[in-house]
């Protein structure tokens, strides 16, 4: 961990914000000899926390939607699976 006087950190601290965001974190260290850690805040929220989207869909037909098409995709997997590949010459 990189460790910067108090006046380098001053001077470039969007360098140190995107260091500390790379690397976890940095240190700075006052005249004083006193130390503190710069650190990224890690998001508390999941990546499927997502806003919602309008349409016009009424109210199970999205559903209905997406049921048919797992239906078909799984007829499509066995058709696929049922199919003979041909041999490979090597």
């Amino acid at each position: 961990m990189k460790t910067y006087t108090y006046s380098e950190a001053r001077q470039r601290l969007a360098t140190l914000l995107d260091q500390a965001r790379r690397e976890g974190r940095v240190q700075i260290r006052r005249q004083d000899g006193s130390t503190f850690v710069l650190q990224p805040v890690v998001a508390d929220r999941s990546p499927l926390d997502v806003p919602g989207v309008r349409s016009k869909f009424r109210r199970g037909e999205l559903t209905e939607l997406v049921r048919e098409e797992r239906a078909r995709s799984g007829e499509r997997a066995v058709e696929a699976l049922a199919t003979p590949r041909p041999q490979r010459k090597g």
